[in-house]
């Protein structure tokens, strides 16, 4: 029997077709839309000048704003003291106050990430599971700020400003390969 040219011809097209592959983005839900907007939105926080109310005013609420998490004593111990060889007085001023204020020094720890991961190339590789490629790219922003007597005493930021990487995924045995 002899394929028809129809079939034969959507066959291809599907296979060289990436379109169809499976796309995912990763948004965290909050009102900045880059890294740069929460690197400016940050450095306008000035420890022992900056308060509770100003990191409303920043959208910095976690009442208000979601995925800020609010530290407690031990959180922060755990952060800034992982392990007992660590001396506190090496610690920064802010930190060495609030850890010596207990239970009166809180903290928010911001987590802000926007995430795109795309797959790319040979549908029919990729749908059978032999060879996936995806492209991610995106950013992630990390700050971490201590708050005591409702007036900011210490931030720390970090994070990727610029994320683009390429993952890829081989698997020899396609469909039959289960992990």
């Amino acid at each position: 029997m002899k394929p028809s040219l129809p079939l034969l011809a959507t066959c291809l097209a599907v296979a060289a077709c990436s379109s169809v592959l499976p796309q995912s983005q990763t948004n965290t839900v909050n009102p900045w839309t880059s890294y740069q907007e929460m690197q400016d939105m940050f450095d306008k926080i000035i420890p022992y000048k900056t308060t509770v109310n100003d990191l409303r005013v920043l959208k910095l609420d976690p009442h208000a704003n979601p995925n800020i998490v609010i530290l407690n004593y031990s959180d922060i111990l755990r952060r800034f003291i992982p392990s007992p060889s660590i001396n506190a007085h090496d610690l920064d001023q802010g930190v060495q106050e609030c850890i010596q204020a207990k239970a009166a020094c809180e903290g928010y720890e911001i987590n802000q990430s926007e995430i795109e991961r795309n797959r790319y190339g040979n549908f029919l590789v990729d749908f059978l599971n032999f060879k996936r490629k995806t492209d991610v790219v995106g950013w992630r922003f990390d700050g971490i700020v201590l708050i005591r007597d409702n007036v900011v005493i210490y931030k720390l930021t970090g994070g990727e400003p610029s994320i683009h990487k390429y993952e890829e995924q081989l698997n020899p045995l396609g469909p039959l390969q289960i992990f």
